[in-house]
């Protein structure tokens, strides 16, 4: 890969999680503190990126990959997203804005596979080259906190206008990327796009327990991602979306560290310290406080990058080895679909109403919301290691 290629592709990564890192995050706040939103509110608002990502695969796979070069479809969806987070600064309704963040975020997350395409296309060791060109992403998602939160905006659209603004730039070089054609003679029924033929793969039964422990871990992720920014900024920490991107350094490094570690101690005790790490971020977020336990605050943002990598980002690398080179990309998009999908659409809406019922006359208790999540990963992980038997090779050397 020329390097002329390389600095285009980490720059096409960096705008595109800057897009996501400006917004998302903040948006349970700025729901809160503009839209007057509850938590039940809030957390159909975060569905819609779960309900979407449900979405892409058929939108993918079916017409994408077929009829349009990619790096063009991923700069008209970017340019339509652009206007859309415009949109959203005007409204002021619950419901006009959900459809508005749903719409928008069926135009955004197709470009997450493209953006991958693009930059797989470019590549003649994608093993070693992608994770490279992937960690821009990362810090792009980083950026985002950082002035955000250095600016002070958290509760305000202007987080929404500057997304808007880096998207519509991102669309605009999306037009100037590597060409990467449609691709010919492409199977475009809905089975192969939701990688239905990976299905063969839940017959495998080490396999069919870690997939349901994944889609149940969900729940506790979609706590951290809906309500973790609300609940730093309820109790009054400073600018927390700046604090908040430890936990993407933290990805950053342990994303580097994994193939490494990954050889060292296997599939299994990798999966148990990813649900470890979720168990405890939770018991630190409700025992932490910004006075002497300010400390427990950053463990549980800092530990974002061990619950993340450990856990998903050695579920997708488990699942390649699993499938193997015939049904590869189908089993990532049935992994992609069921977690990140499925899962979230079950976590976001339960923690809304979670949340919601432990509202207070001042905020809420979130003493008593953080044990929830904390609890379903204890439960996972008990069934994790009662019912996970994998084949010593596998574990060793997937």
């Amino acid at each position: 890969m020329k390097t002329n290629t390389g600095i285009s592709l980490g720059l096409m990564m960096f705008l595109q999680y800057f897009i996501w890192g400006a917004w998302y995050v903040t948006l349970g706040t700025y729901m809160g503190e503009q839209l007057k939103s509850n938590d039940i509110q809030i957390g159909a608002a975060y569905s819609a990126l779960a309900i979407a990502t449900m979405i892409s695969p058929f939108f993918v796979g079916m017409i994408a990959d077929r009829f349009f070069a990619a790096q063009k479809l991923m700069g008209l969806l970017h340019l339509g997203g652009a206007a859309l987070l415009y949109f959203a600064t005007t409204i002021g309704d619950n419901t006009a804005f959900y459809w508005v963040i749903l719409l928008y975020s069926i135009l955004y997350m197709p470009t997450i596979a493209l953006s991958n395409s693009i930059a797989f296309q470019q590549m003649n060791n994608p093993g070693k080259q992608f994770p490279w060109i992937r960690v821009f992403g990362t810090l792009g998602w980083i950026a985002a906190g950082f002035l955000i939160g250095n600016l002070g905006i958290e509760k305000n659209n202007t987080t929404f206008l500057i997304a808007a603004a880096v998207s519509a730039a991102l669309g605009l070089f999306s037009f100037v990327l590597p060409n990467t054609p449609p691709k010919k003679n492409t199977d475009t029924s809905a089975s192969k796009a939701l990688g239905t033929e990976a299905f063969s793969l839940l017959k495998d039964k080490p396999y069919l327990v870690f997939f349901i422990a994944a889609i149940l871990i969900c729940i506790p992720l979609s706590f951290y991602y809906g309500f973790a920014n609300k609940f730093l900024n309820e109790i009054g920490m400073e600018a927390p979306a700046s604090k908040m991107i430890y936990g993407q350094f933290s990805e950053a490094i342990f994303i580097l560290a994994i193939p490494f570690l990954f050889n060292r101690i296997g599939v299994k005790k990798m999966l148990v310290i990813g649900m470890l790490a979720w168990i405890l971020r939770y018991i630190a977020f409700a025992y932490g406080d910004t006075g002497a336990n300010n400390w427990l605050l950053y463990a549980g943002i800092i530990l974002h990058g061990v619950c993340y990598d450990f856990f998903f980002v050695t579920g997708y690398m488990y699942t390649e080895k699993k499938a193997g080179e015939k049904i590869k990309s189908a089993a990532q998009g049935l992994f992609t679909f069921a977690t990140y999908g499925l899962g979230m659409v079950i976590g976001t809406w339960f923690s809304g109403y979670v949340a919601n019922g432990y509202v207070t006359e001042g905020g809420h208790n979130w003493k008593g919301i953080w044990f929830v999540p904390a609890y379903i990963a204890i439960g996972v992980l008990i069934y994790f290691i009662l019912f996970f038997r994998e084949k010593k090779q596998i574990q060793e050397n997937a």
